[in-house]
């Protein structure tokens, strides 16, 4: 079957029309005039992913953070360019949903509150109408500590940073969360009630102003996107048994996680 035929069930369920503005979401590598017999779906295309995709004689990788994210100078072989080259030179199409999967209903955010138990969520910040990034809801009171020792262990992380200062431990049973780099919503998750913002690469200033305006903040990391893998491979095995695909779909195995803790 043709690599369009799966994007467009995916797209029936995430439009890139719900993309934020100026964001990367679409095809960017390849063609998807091509019939493909494997599919994989990764966080990252780094040079491991694409080892990786080759082995495994991969004709699509899905993604959610975009191979090239800032104007290319050139395509001169050197170690980045090379990612991208051995993809062309293999025929491997890249296909990019970013922010669309933040925003859709049922998607990454609203993962994030099925694991966490944060109920009845609602959007952090309205994207269009209708729509927005993040989530903000409820959850069992409990410590600051408390709460932050189930994110993780539900990401199975080593450590998790606290934006708190002097060892402040309050109840808490507001919370916010924004998968990936979200401490620019920080405002929102304030006029929401949030008493704690989850999301990551909190920057240091950024969290001193946090606890100055009367914000909490639990810092888990980008990384904790990599449910896309898992969740999306449950979405196309569903697709391809309604539809009676004969193709098979990957989740990627390589580590992308550039950060570890001693």
């Amino acid at each position: 079957m043709k690599a369009s035929q799966v994007i467009q069930r995916y797209e029936q369920y995430c439009p890139q029309e719900l993309s934020m503005e100026g964001d990367i979401s679409g095809l960017q590598v390849g063609s998807l005039d091509k019939d493909v017999k494997k599919v994989m779906i990764s966080l990252d295309i780094r040079e491991n992913t694409v080892a990786e995709a080759i082995e495994k004689g991969v004709d699509l990788i899905i993604v959610k953070h975009a191979p090239i994210f800032r104007p290319l100078k050139n395509l001169v072989s050197s170690p980045q360019n090379d990612i991208l080259l051995k993809l062309v030179k293999n025929d491997i199409a890249v296909y990019v949903s970013h922010t669309n999967i933040d925003v859709v209903p049922d998607g990454l955010n609203d993962w994030f509150c099925q694991l966490l138990d944060i109920e009845e969520p609602d959007y952090l910040t309205q994207t269009q109408d209708g729509y927005g990034i993040g989530r903000v809801g409820s959850i069992k009171e409990q410590t600051l500590e408390d709460f932050a020792l189930k994110v993780k262990d539900v990401f199975s992380l080593d450590a998790v940073r606290l934006v708190r200062y002097d060892g402040d431990n309050p109840t808490v049973n507001r919370v916010a969360i924004c998968g990936g780099s979200g401490q620019g919503f920080y405002q929102d998750a304030l006029a929401k009630g949030a008493q704690v913002f989850v999301t990551g690469d909190i920057y240091y200033h950024t969290g001193q102003e946090m606890i100055t305006n009367g914000l909490l903040a639990i810092d888990p990391g980008h990384h904790i996107e990599a449910l896309f893998i898992s969740k999306l491979l449950e979405k196309f095995e569903t697709w391809k048994a309604e539809e009676g695909w004969e193709l098979d779909f990957l989740a990627s195995q390589a580590s992308t996680n550039p950060f570890s803790h001693l």
